[in-house]
């Protein structure tokens, strides 16, 4: 199993950035992708961005250029850097990860508030 544990959301005033943060352990040496998706009040789960372990990442297309994914592999982590908030990103935001094995694990979900 792989365990997930994101940090670093909270309460932003509209135009400011925000780095989350998630941590796997357990058998991440079969993590083939890590992926950051978030759920906005009232609506459905929606997927923000993907890095395979190779490097190699994809966004929504609804979210080009402001938010960054990037990760270590040593230290079995990936990051979403988030510009240029505005309150329609307020969301709770979960860091998931899929094995190689084709299982597939969440984390608990770090909020994230954008004031206007």
């Amino acid at each position: 199993q792989v365990q997930l544990v994101e940090s670093g959301g909270g309460l932003v005033l509209a135009g400011g950035s925000l780095r989350l943060s998630c941590a796997a352990s357990g058998r991440t040496d079969t993590v083939y992708t890590m992926s950051w998706y978030r759920q906005a009040p009232g609506h459905e789960r929606e997927f923000v961005a993907r890095r395979w372990s190779s490097g190699t990442t994809a966004y929504a297309h609804s979210l080009p250029g402001r938010f960054t994914i990037s990760g270590d592999n040593n230290k079995d982590s990936v990051y979403l850097q988030m510009n240029s908030l505005g309150p329609e990103d307020t969301a709770v935001y979960y860091c998931t990860a899929n094995l190689r094995d084709g299982s597939e694990y969440w984390g608990q979900g770090t909020q994230v508030t954008v004031s206007s």
